[in-house]
């Protein structure tokens, strides 16, 4: 029997993963359409510089606000998660498609009513935050938890520009500080600078073949 999206009701994905009270929980969401080592590596920064002990790859059914014309089924780019997520602190889940959202703020909130013993914090790329602002409900998802930005290709300046940042720029929390992100109140968002992997979902769907999701495997 399907269930949400393409995936059975019996699919552990589209199942909360099993926490401790009190652990800290970065929530990576995406198309992911198809993932890569830059979103590997984004995953890699936040667990180690947030001091996080997990961290959850939400992969969503289809961003709103992108065509979904070429995107992959929801089970197959799962799948394809699972290879990049291969770490023990990397939970791969199908949450947004659970709560039959594709709005990032209504599935936050459904997870901080749910899990109020956890400690939340969002993760993107800086690729995403210029257009933020266009995110339904994105004040929200700032003024409900922590906010980490890890830089990417081509958007180093966008803590700078984007109208995100200048909306909040006094909560900005300096990179030297990022490991107490976590545990400050809402807002509060950091942008952490790392090593640049130029990977990207649409030059990867722009030419055959897959590269190696194991690449960029930089932690332990």
């Amino acid at each position: 029997m399907t269930g949400s999206f393409d995936l059975p009701w019996s699919d552990p994905r589209l199942r909360i993963p099993h926490a401790e009270p009190g652990n800290r929980i970065g929530l990576f969401g995406g198309s992911f359409n198809p993932p890569h080592s830059g979103h590997r590596l984004v995953a890699e920064v936040a667990l180690k510089r947030l001091g996080l002990n997990q961290v959850w790859w939400m992969v969503t059914p289809g961003n709103p606000l992108k065509d979904h014309a070429n995107l992959a089924p929801l089970s197959e780019r799962l799948d394809e998660v699972a290879r990049y997520a291969d770490h023990p602190a990397m939970r791969v889940t199908a949450l947004e498609a659970r709560f039959a959202s594709s709005y990032s703020a209504r599935t936050i909130d459904r997870l901080i009513r749910l899990r109020p013993r956890l400690t939340f914090v969002w993760i993107m790329g800086a690729d995403n935050l210029a257009g933020f602002h266009r995110w339904q409900d994105w004040r929200g998802i700032m003024q409900r938890l922590p906010v980490a930005i890890v830089d990417r290709p081509g958007a180093t300046l966008s803590p700078l520009s984007a109208p995100a940042a200048h909306s909040f720029a006094a909560a900005r929390v300096d990179e030297a500080c990022a490991a107490s992100l976590a545990s400050r109140a809402p807002p509060a968002w950091t942008f952490l600078h790392t090593p640049l992997d130029s990977t990207s979902s649409t030059a990867l769907r722009d030419r055959p073949g897959r590269e190696n999701p194991r690449r960029s495997a930089t932690m332990p």
